[in-house]
C-alpha cells in the first residue's frame, strides 16, 4: 500500500463531509500519510471550484493525496458531477481515488490506464466481490465501529469475509490511537483509515464545539440515528438527537422501501442532511447538534496537530521493526 501510493506510513484520513477542508488534507500527507478531498466539501462547504481546490491543497503539500468519488446511482444530475469530478482528478494527475456506494467499475476503467490506484468501500463480502469484479485495488473495509455511514461487522469479521479475495485492505472504524493502529496491522490489515480523530486535529475547520462534543465522548456515546440520510448514521448522543429521536417516521421507512420512491427518498434525505450538516461543522448549534463521529471517540483525550498525530501512529512501526 506504502509503496503504491507513495506514502511513507499506510494511514488514510479518511474523506469526511463536511470536515475535509483543503488544509486538513494537505497536513495529513504533508505528515507522511495520505489526506483524501471530499469533492462536496470542497466545494459546497469551503466554497471552491473543485480543479482550483485541488490545486489550492497541492500547493499546501506536493506529497500524494486523494479524492473520495460516490459513485451510487439515485441521482442522475449528481452522478453528472461525479463524471465531471473524475475527469478533473485525472487531468490533475491525482493518483488515488476512493469509490463508495456503487459499482466501481466506470471509474477504475478510466483511473486503471492512467496508473491511478482505486481502493472501494466495502461493508460486506457481497459488495467487495462486485468491486473486485470492477477492477479495484484494495478495499476499505468500513466496519461497526465507523463514524458516519458504518457497517455492521466488527474489524475481524470483515478481514475474515473480504481478505480471502487477495487485495489489501484498509480498516476503517474505531481506531482513535496508536496502540488500536497496531492491533490492527497485527490482526493482518495493510493499513487504516481515521476520520473523527482528524476532526479533532487543529487543522480541521470544524467548530471547536465540534470537535470538544469528540474528545468528551466516549464510545458508549455514539448512536445510530435513520434521520440524517435515511439510513444508520452514527453520531454523538446530544439533547438534540435525544429529544428528536433516532427512526425514521413510519412513512418515511415505507417510502424508502419501496422501488419507485426509494431513490427519491434518498435524494431528498441527502439534500437535507447536506444543509444541515454544513451549518453544524461551521457554528455552535447549542441544542441542535449533530456531531458525526465513530467509537474511536474512546481514544482521543484532545485536539492535536495533524503532524503530532500522524508522528504518534509512526512511532507504532518504528517499534515494532
Amino acid at each position: 500500500m506504502t509503496r503504491t501510493l507513495g506514502i511513507e506510513l499506510p494511514l488514510i484520513c479518511g474523506a469526511m463531509y463536511p470536515c475535509s477542508n483543503p488544509e486538513l488534507v494537505a497536513a495529513v500527507s504533508e505528515a507522511g500519510a495520505i489526506g483524501i478531498v471530499q469533492p462536496l466539501s470542497l466545494t459546497y462547504v469551503h466554497g471552491y471550484d473543485f480543479r482550483e481546490g485541488l490545486r489550492h491543497v497541492r500547493s499546501l503539500t506536493r506529497k500524494p493525496i486523494g479524492v473520495n468519488l460516490i459513485v451510487e446511482q439515485s441521482s442522475r444530475k449528481y452522478l453528472a458531477r461525479v463524471q465531471q469530478w473524475l475527469d478533473i482528478a485525472l487531468e490533475e494527475q491525482v493518483p488515488f481515488l476512493v469509490t463508495a456506494l456503487g459499482n466501481p467499475r466506470w471509474v477504475v476503467d478510466r483511473a486503471a490506464p492512467a496508473g491511478v490506484t482505486v481502493y472501494h468501500d466495502v461493508t460486506e463480502r457481497k459488495w467487495a466481490e462486485k468491486a473486485l469484479d470492477g477492477g479495484v485495488d484494495g478495499f476499505i473495509c468500513v466496519n461497526n465501529a465507523a463514524g458516519g455511514h458504518a457497517g455492521r461487522r466488527s474489524a475481524q469479521q470483515l478481514l475474515d469475509e473480504v481478505g480471502p479475495l487477495g487485495k489489501p485492505l484498509v480498516c476503517a472504524g474505531g481506531i482513535g490511537d496508536a496502540n488500536r493502529f497496531r492491533e490492527v496491522l497485527a490482526m493482518g490489515y495493510a493499513g487504516a483509515q481515521l476520520g473523527t480523530r482528524f476532526i479533532a486535529s487543529e487543522e480541521c475547520s470544524a467548530h471547536d464545539d465540534y470537535k470538544q462534543a469528540v474528545v468528551r465522548a466516549q464510545a458508549t456515546d455514539i448512536v445510530l440515528t435513520e434521520k440524517i440520510s435515511g439510513v444508520p448514521v452514527s453520531v454523538i448522543s446530544t439533547p438534540y438527537i435525544e429529544r428528536t429521536g433516532t427512526h425514521a417516521g413510519p412513512l418515511a421507512r415505507w417510502l424508502l422501501r419501496q422501488p419507485r420512491t426509494r431513490h427519491f427518498m434518498r435524494a431528498l434525505y441527502s439534500l437535507q442532511s447536506i444543509w444541515r450538516l454544513k451549518r453544524t461543522a461551521g457554528r455552535a448549534q447549542n441544542y441542535r447538534d449533530i456531531y458525526q463521529a465513530g467509537k474511536s471517540v474512546s481514544g482521543i483525550d484532545s485536539v492535536r496537530p495533524v503532524a503530532a498525530i500522524v508522528a504518534e501512529f509512526a512511532a507504532v512501526l518504528r517499534q515494532e521493526s
